[in-house]
């Protein structure tokens, strides 16, 4: 059983990881002001002091916490820490320490800086107000959550309301400084997801004095985590039985993890047994290496339970200094090269992707900014294995592909999977919504989001390949507002009548593309055309820019008439997303 301490942006992310699980777990906010819809989780509201903490932990019989708690909730820390439970630190990302700001060590060493300035706005929280009493002869201005229980605490607080001012979602930051003219501002360092950067950058933009409380430290016996997938991996470490499948490591983070490994050994000639990866998202997660000679390090592909045929591969970079700044990235044994146009780069590149590519060269730089390398990234025993992949059918020779758009391989079982997006779409369902919009994965997702802007997060639910059971699922569950977001590879795929988009299952069909070209009425050659192509995504460079709205139109038509006797009477929506994004 895991207990959540959240009420924070990242307690929201952590719920939303356990969700995935189905296992049922609690979730603890002090005020219970904070909406989230769960499922499997059940909610607990209320302040809780050590005596409560130990007594809801026994009768609950609480293993495992999870402090997504705000970073400045010290004394809830220190009273975590000593429950005897193993904890995970669910930690918010931090930028680095300006140094153009004052930082205070705490509230009164703040207090003591800040005295003699004559009009100060303060972002610090309605807590914080009282801490701040000391300030005499400052006019003080208090920024505070727009809710009733915030302003009705400040006014116990003897605060008048002329001296309260309210930020609200997605407002500028500069907007309240402009309105009030303070002298100086007060922060606390609240991390990226506490818009701690986005204050201060509008105060010192606007040459006002910047005063920052550092963030307290967490007690020694915490385990830290900055992300969802950092904290699901170390709740598969803790309490294995807590998710019925473990997740894994895609090839490019082990490629990226094996590179900073090699590049530390070149450079600091130590034998790294453990790299801190960013992951595309900017979380850190630790990833076990091994050192083998001077610039060579490699990484054993930990896939979970899903079966991949990479699973316990040994994934080398070896390294060497180059006199540029530039990172340049290439294949050596066991990884394929590219035959046919198409990917994310042209033929004869090694079949590097782009996000691994970039996941290589971000955390090299991260760490040696100053410094250049060529990275080459090997696979023993990889030509052989690529046999059993679709790679040879892709024109991809030799090896396999380094992959991998999020760092981290998610498995679920084909019974497994339509599970969770049942578990998802009954979310989305308890948000009360009644438009649920369906996706393929992670990037696809985001462009949706943004297209649907005041839709809960909730309301996005991804499909992967299943297509026709999510919509099924999602008609079954009473929404009748269903909007399917697609891109083009699995949009022909669709269109055909494939309501399972998996390669295992189907495979691009040349010919009918060629019919689909034909009846948007694109010339011969571009028809032809079709006959050649490796990937579906090369259509948006071959059709031509007259026929380009008409193919459109078409491959949607195609894919509504494919999913209408699953979606009934619901209004379906199809949009069709290019590779930057744009939605069709």
């Amino acid at each position: 059983m895991i207990l959540v301490f959240g009420g924070t942006t990242e307690g929201r992310k952590a719920a939303k990881e356990l969700e995935e699980s189905g296992s049922l777990f609690w979730y603890s906010t002090r005020d219970g002001e904070q909406q989230l819809e769960l499922l499997h989780g059940k909610t607990v509201s209320g302040a809780m002091d050590i005596t409560l903490m130990e007594e809801f932990c026994k009768e609950h019989q609480i293993r495992l916490i999870v402090d997504a708690a705000h970073p400045f909730a010290s004394e809830l820390h220190s009273n975590i820490s000593k429950l005897g439970i193993p904890v995970i630190r669910f930690e918010r990302i931090y930028p680095e320490r300006d140094s153009r700001i004052i930082w205070c060590k705490d509230f009164p060493d703040a207090v003591h800086k800040i005295k003699g300035t004559k009009r100060l706005l303060s972002t610090a929280g309605v807590q914080s107000i009282p801490k701040l009493q000391d300030l005499k002869g400052t006019e003080i201005f208090h920024r505070i959550l727009d809710r009733e229980s915030s302003v009705s605490l400040a006014e116990k607080f003897g605060i008048d309301q002329s001296h309260l001012c309210f930020y609200h979602q997605g407002e500028d930051e500069g907007i309240e400084i402009d309105k009030i003219h303070p002298d100086a501002i007060l922060l606390k360092e609240s991390g990226l997801s506490g818009g701690y950067k986005e204050k201060a950058d509008a105060a010192l933009s606007k040459g006002i004095k910047v005063f920052a409380i550092m963030r307290p430290p967490m007690p020694d016996n915490f385990i830290t985590v900055d992300g969802p997938y950092g904290m699901r991996r170390m709740v598969e470490k803790l309490l294995p039985e807590f998710y019925p499948l473990h997740s894994g490591l895609t090839t490019g983070s082990c490629a990226a993890a094996a590179a900073l490994a090699a590049a530390e050994n070149l450079l600091e000639s130590s034998a790294p047994v453990c790299v801190n990866l960013m992951l595309p998202d900017g979380e850190n997660i630790p990833v076990d290496t091994v050192c083998t000679e001077k610039g060579h390090a490699y990484v054993v592909k930990d896939s979970g339970d899903d079966p991949d045929v990479t699973d316990k591969m040994e994934i080398h970079a070896r390294v060497e200094l180059l006199d540029s700044t530039d990172i340049v990235i290439d294949g050596g044994e066991g990884v394929g090269r590219i035959t046919l146009p198409g990917f994310d780069c042209p033929p004869g590149e090694a079949a590097i992707n782009k996000a691994p590519r970039k996941m290589i060269e971000d955390n090299l730089r991260r760490k040696y900014p100053n410094q250049g390398f060529k990275v080459i990234i090997s696979v023993p025993g990889g030509e052989e294995i690529a046999h059993r992949t679709f790679n040879p059918r892709l024109g991809i020779d030799g090896g396999i592909s380094i992959i991998g758009v999020s760092g981290i391989i998610k498995p679920f079982s084909e019974e497994g999977f339509i599970n969770s997006i049942r578990k998802c779409m009954e979310v989305a369902r308890a948000s009360g919504e009644d438009r649920v919009v369906i996706n393929s994965g992670a990037k696809s997702e985001k462009f949706l989001k943004d297209y649907y802007p005041t839709l809960p997060a909730q309301c996005f639910v991804q499909y992967g390949n299943k297509i026709g059971d999510t919509i099924s699922i999602a008609y079954e569950l009473g929404f009748r507002k269903i909007t399917l977001g697609i891109m083009l590879g699995k949009a022909v795929k669709l269109a055909a009548g494939n309501l399972d988009t998996h390669s295992s299952n189907v495979t691009m069909d040349r010919e009918f593309i060629a019919g689909l070209l034909k009846s948007s009425g694109c010339p011969d050659e571009t028809v032809n055309s079709a006959h050649t192509i490796t990937l579906a995504r090369e259509l948006w460079d071959i059709v031509p820019q007259q026929n380009l709205q008409s193919f459109v139109n078409e491959v949607k038509s195609r894919c509504k008439n494919a999913c209408a006797p699953l979606s009934k009477d619901a209004e379906l929506t199809v949009l069709l997303i290019d590779d930057d994004g744009n939605i069709k």
